[in-house]
């Protein structure tokens, strides 16, 4: 029996989800995350952070949704939401008002709803500056290799994604494209291979 079977028969059979260990022996207690009622995985403090992603128009039209999505579970975060919808004015004009005034917004909006977009909900110990770095600069001429625009970006026009730039930026825009019920809270039994205990 491999190593996540033997998380989940361990849970299963404790009663309990997601805590594991190498080793057999008693579950350590879960101290609750503030004013949520839900425990912090794994007890560690801050692995809890939350961030917008939204593959863009032109990564859902160049099939790129998994290739982003593979980046992100590779790097140990915890898909906790994701859709696919196109995206209306309304929604676009609040996520962008800092642009509003740019002579670049008409085209961004165009753009942006042009097709569909594929926003998501990551999960993990400093996931909002790991994600910044994870995309890369705006100007793909600029941006490293082995970053999401690195690779596949062409023109700063068509950048491939977007991620949140600050832990409150990434509260607002989730608020914004998601409703609470929308992001589901669970529990991964490889935090304890991902995290040191």
């Amino acid at each position: 029996m491999g190593f996540f079977q033997r998380c989940v028969a361990r849970s299963l059979l404790q009663g309990q989800r997601g805590l594991c260990s190498s080793a057999p022996g008693p579950e350590r207690p879960r101290p609750l995350g503030p004013g949520s009622g839900r425990p912090y995985s794994a007890g560690i403090p801050g692995i809890q952070e939350r961030t917008l992603v939204a593959v863009k128009p032109d990564g859902v039209q160049r099939r790129l949704i998994g290739d982003v999505i593979k980046r992100f579970e590779r790097r140990g975060f915890k898909l906790v939401g994701m859709k696919l919808l196109k995206a209306n004015e309304g929604i676009l004009a609040e996520h962008y008002h800092e642009l509003r005034r740019k002579p670049f917004y008409p085209a961004l909006i165009h753009y942006m709803t042009s097709g569909p977009v594929v926003a998501m909900v990551w999960e993990g110990y400093n996931v909002v500056k790991t994600s910044r770095t994870m995309v890369g600069d705006t100007d793909s001429a600029e941006a490293k290799p082995g970053t999401i625009r690195g690779d596949f970006s062409i023109h700063i026009s068509r950048n491939i994604v977007h991620a949140s730039d600050s832990v409150e930026t990434a509260q607002r825009e989730i608020n914004l494209w998601f409703h609470s019920s929308e992001l589901v809270d669970w529990d991964c039994c490889d935090y304890c291979n991902t995290y040191q205990l």
